[in-house]
């Protein structure tokens, strides 16, 4: 692409940061690049193929590990194109831009009674990043991905032709879920949920194992519109699966004061006194293995008390955004951060392999700090990591020494993983090997021969990728 040379993108030493996954224990120095346009990524490619460097591109940079990120490559930020096209409060329709998070879709929709359709467990994720991996929430068992939910997308493929794909394209359902590695998404069709109101009726139970953990679930999938279970990683033999389960429902019979955003936003305070933000400094000298342990073990004994197979109400807002409640928590696991690994196991093998996952960990003295159960079903995607059962996502702590055993520890998860039929999510991924995703068939190979069609000199690419070596060359 020839443009003008006032217009043209240089590399400057004044354009190079720092950029970390959302653990924060992966790092790469890459070029800043900030388009507001469609024009303003064509130039930035265009500066990769002057410049003979490589481009990923990245929205919020909320996957755990380095999908977004690339050593020495232009990082393409697209947070700034975070504008609606149109908005259809009747029909709760919105075209937006890649860069429009979730947060913006819930406060334009729900004053109108229109809430997201898929969000994840942080409301900052944008829409375009959340595409690329296809995120999915407590409500996968019922409707699916964020993608399964987005009625059409405009493609912007390195040659500057954009494609406008809809779910029934075979293109559509191998971008979403491609990690960004097949071009840019500009545009994006959504549609909203409608909500009786902005609270949800919760149901809590305390778990006592594995094998119960899945019971409750299954024993409510046709009637709940969310489900998810905190486990405590540290419980042992009978108690291994001890947790807290929760199912929610709409709650139709709160006034419509619920759907207002000052109704909904989370409080910034503790007990209306500590400012949120500086919690996490109390959480950092209970960040080890011994004040862990006294966490998991207190919140598990006090699930079972204060309660227990009761309801509650709570705002959709606090109900779905956990991980927004307390900010910054993740500065806790400074300096080194930490990974999630997260697994999808067939619903036969799930208790078992779950149970092994947590025996080897803690066997290693590598317990999780926080483990998250949801319930699934699967999906078409090109690169889905969806199955007919449950995935277990588990928090470990980074060091400088523990990281070879992590590492390790992971490897060996991964081959129970293979052995059962199970996947792999590439947005919590930090630590798989290239023959990991042979689950994926003859998929990776349709995946490799796309990329060689839209994108024959692979100018786009990241650190996972080449890790996981996704386009040989």
């Amino acid at each position: 692409m020839d443009l003008p040379k006032a217009q043209r993108l240089v590399l400057s030493p004044d354009s190079i940061r720092e950029f970390e996954g959302f653990g924060m224990a992966a790092r790469a120095d890459g070029y800043l690049v900030q388009p507001t346009t469609t024009e303003g990524i064509n130039e930035a490619i265009a500066l990769a193929k002057q410049t003979g460097r490589h481009l990923v591109p990245r929205g919020s940079g909320l996957s755990y590990g380095d999908a977004s990120i690339l050593a020495e490559g232009i990082v393409l930020d697209l947070g700034k194109m975070n504008r609606f096209i149109s908005w259809d409060r009747e029909t709760g329709i919105a075209e937006c831009e890649p860069g429009v998070t979730i947060e913006q879709l819930w406060r334009t929709g729900l004053p109108n009674g229109w809430w997201p359709p898929v969000v994840s467990g942080t409301m900052f994720p944008t829409l375009g990043g959340a595409l690329g991996m296809n995120i999915h929430g407590k409500n996968n068992f019922q409707v699916g991905t964020l993608g399964d939910n987005v009625d059409e997308i405009d493609l912007l493929t390195v040659d500057g032709q954009i494609q406008t794909l809809q779910q029934g394209d075979p293109l559509f359902r191998a971008v979403v879920s491609s990690a960004g590695m097949l071009g840019i998404i500009t545009r994006i069709k959504v549609r909203l949920k409608k909500v009786p109101s902005g609270n949800v009726k919760v149901y809590a139970e305390s778990i006592p194992n594995w094998q119960a953990q899945l019971d409750a679930f299954e024993k409510r999938a046709e009637l709940a519109d969310y489900m998810v279970s905190w486990v405590d990683c540290f419980g042992k033999g009978a108690a291994s699966g001890r947790g807290l389960f929760h199912a929610a429902w709409y709650d139709k019979d709160a006034d419509s004061e619920s759907l207002l955003e000052m109704n909904q936003d989370l409080p910034p305070k503790v007990f209306g006194i500590l400012p949120k933000s500086q919690v996490w400094r109390f959480l950092k000298p209970l960040n080890n293995r011994i004040g862990m342990r006294f966490l998991n073990l207190a919140k598990h004994t006090s699930s079972k008390f204060i309660g227990n197979r009761r309801m509650h109400k709570q705002g959709l807002v606090a109900f779905s955004f956990l991980l927004d409640y307390v900010p910054d928590w993740r500065k806790a696991y400074l300096p080194t951060g930490f990974i999630q690994y997260q697994t999808f196991i067939p619903k036969t093998e799930a208790a078992r392999v779950f149970a092994q996952q947590i025996r080897l960990s803690q066997e290693a003295k590598l317990e999780p700090f926080l483990g998250v159960l949801k319930k699934h079903r699967p999906d078409s995607f090109l690169l889905s990591h969806a199955v007919d059962g449950y995935s277990l996502a588990l928090d470990y702590k980074v060091t400088e020494r523990n990281w070879s055993n992590l590492e390790a520890l992971c490897h060996r998860m991964n081959d129970l993983v293979r052995a059962s039929g199970g996947r792999f999510y590439l947005a919590k991924d930090s630590t798989l090997r290239p023959d990991d995703l042979d689950y994926l068939g003859p998929n990776l190979q349709v995946l490799r021969d796309l990329k060689n069609q839209l994108d024959p000199e692979h100018i786009l690419d990241s650190d996972q990728a080449r890790r996981l070596n996704l386009f040989p060359r």
